[in-house]
């Protein structure tokens, strides 16, 4: 498959911390292409890479050498400015914790990323009404996170990651604070937004249930691919 055809294509990618005089090595010569509208999961134990390397398609990290192409744009040679106006256009995130603001509404929590754009609000309305309705919480938009359960608070979390449209989503285990059926409704509509929407979604994950969404998955194992 030709870089035009992948939304990432990652190659010789490596990442390593310095702690003090010691080195460690988060991820090690990662070469990996991820198809445009792909539900890609990434499993492997605690602290095999697999968040790092989430970060760095991401733009939250870079790596230490290697390249990262997300839609033809090495994210790896923006600065810190570029970086974050590409993140804005370009990436819906998801969390494992929420990241709501308890005093803003749903509404208003999902429209926080249109705020950094020119949209006029009417547009930055329909939007926000829309993302809601993907997420089937429009009739909640005026609640108050704490007047959320769990599982509607991720929702609200995916829908303020999609009021921009981006072609990439990504999730770092997402249903990791939530209850077995909460965390069948979120994985639902991350696999219907890959496979309805044309969205990539990447998803870190331990739960194989959790990767069985996916439409591939990849493990991580000491900060390299074991597959």
């Amino acid at each position: 498959m030709s870089d035009r055809e992948n939304i990432v294509s990652i190659r010789n990618l490596s990442k390593i911390y310095a702690q003090g005089e010691i080195q460690v090595t988060a991820l090690h010569d990662i070469s990996l292409a991820i198809a445009a509208g792909e539900f890609l999961t990434l499993m492997g134990p605690s602290g095999s890479g697999k968040s790092t390397l989430l970060h760095i398609i991401a733009g939250v990290d870079r790596p230490t050498s290697g390249e990262c192409l997300v839609q033809g744009v090495d994210v790896t040679k923006l600065n810190e400015s570029q970086l974050a106006d590409w993140r804005n256009q370009n990436v819906g995130f998801v969390f494992q914790t929420f990241n709501l603001i308890p005093v803003l509404t749903a509404f208003e929590n999902v429209e926080l990323p249109l705020l950094l754009t020119r949209l006029g609000p009417a547009q930055r309305r329909r939007q926000v009404h829309a993302a809601l309705e993907l997420v089937g919480l429009a009739d909640r938009m005026h609640h108050l996170p704490k007047q959320l359960s769990g599982g509607q608070e991720q929702r609200v979390a995916i829908a303020r990651a999609l009021v921009t449209d981006p072609r990439l989503v990504v999730a770092d285990e997402p249903t990791g604070n939530l209850d077995s059926h909460s965390a069948q409704e979120v994985l639902g509509i991350l696999q219907s937004l890959s496979r309805q929407a044309g969205k990539t979604v990447i998803m870190v994950t331990h739960d194989p249930k959790a990767a069985a969404f996916g439409s591939r998955s990849i493990h991580l194992e000491k900060g390299e691919l074991t597959n």
